[in-house]
């Protein structure tokens, strides 16, 4: 999708969440922006965000590189699991939500049938380099503690394309203001609802 492509209206983004009859999940990479570009997304369509990372912070009273150190991945993946479920069924109540979800999340496979099920997917994409600039600005991300950031990143996104391309919708994330994907989702949701 082009970036220069025209903004929808106040009106057509008005008309656009009240199609919306399910929330907002972003998927992808760990530094693609789902954080930023979601808060700017549910700001746009007049929704609720809510970072799933936060809440799961907030749930075990840790941090997350504390969970990971302290009880592995396999843990941090079921809680994690658990937390998205919520976040996803109290958003019926939420009256529009979008859920900025960790890096993993999407790749473990309930989590992922979870959300295919009930909430509309869309992969936040990114090139390495993107990423790179973006994590380095974070010393907070416990699977680039294991190694140099750039072939972790280029390793993890080989492996996780496959399965983050199950998402009905992509958009990629690219320099430049986070409003531009923003409004880039909002354009692939009006054109696929």
């Amino acid at each position: 999708m082009d970036v220069d492509a025209p903004y929808l209206s106040v009106g057509q983004i008005e008309a656009l969440a009240r199609r919306i009859d399910r929330p907002l999940v972003l998927v992808g990479m760990m530094g693609v922006g789902k954080s930023t570009v979601g808060r700017k997304l549910a700001a746009l369509l007049r929704f609720s965000f809510v970072d799933a990372d936060e809440e799961i912070e907030g749930a075990a009273k840790m941090t997350i590189p504390e969970m990971f150190e302290t009880y592995g991945e396999t843990y941090f993946r079921d809680g994690e699991r658990r937390v998205i479920a919520r976040l996803i069924h109290d958003a019926a109540n939420a009256g529009g939500r979008v859920i900025a979800t960790g890096g993993g999340a999407f790749v473990d496979p309930e989590t992922r049938a979870l959300i295919l099920d009930e909430a509309i997917a869309i992969w936040l994409d990114c090139d390495v380099d993107t990423l790179v600039e973006r994590v380095g600005r974070k010393g907070n991300r416990p699977l680039l503690r294991q190694g140099d950031p750039r072939e972790i990143l280029t390793r993890l996104r080989d492996e996780r394309a496959p399965t983050y391309s199950a998402a009905p919708i992509r958009v990629e994330s690219m320099h430049g203001p986070h409003q531009q994907t923003a409004i880039r989702i909002l354009q692939a949701l009006d054109a696929a609802l």
